[in-house]
Parts: structure tokens; C-alpha cells; sequence
């Protein structure tokens, strides 16, 4: 019974594991927005950074999908 029981609390611990791992995932994706999120009156205001097309929009920078 031993064995059985110490699997149960292995396994919780892989869950909460789990579980924390996606709130940080949450927080690291959503942390580049606050950088972006500015005042601006022309697309020359906005930050310039590799990889992202960043543009001002009705008065903020915001991440703008090339296409």
C-alpha cells in the first residue's frame, strides 16, 4: 500500500507542477504587451524590435501582423 500511495503524491506533485507552469507561461507571453503599450502621434514614436511590426493606432503602439 505504501508504493500506491507515494505514486498518488508523485503524481499530484506532476499536476501542480503542471498547473504552475501554465500561469507562467501566461505571465512570460503577456509580459512583451506592457513594453509595446505606449503613447504615440506617429509610427516613428513606437519601439523598434526584431521580428515584431509595431505601429501606432489610435494613439498606442501596438503590434501590427505583417500580411
Amino acid at each position: 500500500m505504501k508504493i500506491g500511495k507515494n505514486m498518488a503524491e508523485t503524481l499530484k506533485f506532476v499536476y501542480v507542477i503542471l498547473f504552475i507552469s501554465l500561469f507562467l507561461m501566461i505571465i512570460v507571453s503577456d509580459s512583451f504587451n506592457p513594453l509595446i503599450r505606449q503613447y504615440c502621434v506617429t509610427d516613428k514614436d513606437c519601439p523598434k524590435f526584431k521580428k515584431y511590426n509595431i505601429r501606432c493606432r489610435k494613439g498606442f503602439c501596438v503590434q501590427v501582423n505583417g500580411g
